[in-house]
């Protein structure tokens, strides 16, 4: 029993970490993005929510044709390749980030993107 609380305990502290981190490789894409209860469109759309949503379907922002006709919703999986390399995940998008080099920046990232409901409020 003290092993599967030690376990537990471990798993919530890693992505408090993972959070945490992400915040601070968030930092590199608020040059073009927000999120939070504030957040507005800037050079590229909210993402408030952004895990489980359409492409393309941020109201308000002008997507791309290749974003909005992609037929991707955005989940873990698509988001990893995303953002590693955008271009090549979605040619025709006019994000000019060229990617995350790190594995590990990408999960930091989604695990913080992740915490944001469509609202903004921290799930």
């Amino acid at each position: 029993m003290i092993a599967v609380a030690a376990l537990a305990a471990s798993a919530r502290a890693a992505t408090a970490q993972d959070v945490a981190a992400g915040e601070k490789v968030f930092a590199k894409c608020k040059a073009c993005h927000q999120v939070g209860e504030t957040a507005k469109n800037f050079v590229g759309p909210v993402l408030n929510g952004v895990v489980g949503r359409p492409a393309g379907s941020y109201p308000g922002y002008n997507y791309s044709e290749a974003n909005k006709t992609s037929g991707i919703t955005w989940d873990e999986a698509s988001l990893k390749v995303y953002l590693k390399n955008p271009k090549e995940k979605l040619p025709g998008t006019k994000m000019v980030f060229p990617g995350l080099s790190s594995d590990d920046d990408v999960a930091n990232v989604i695990a913080y993107l992740k915490q944001f409901g469509p609202d903004g409020k921290k799930l």
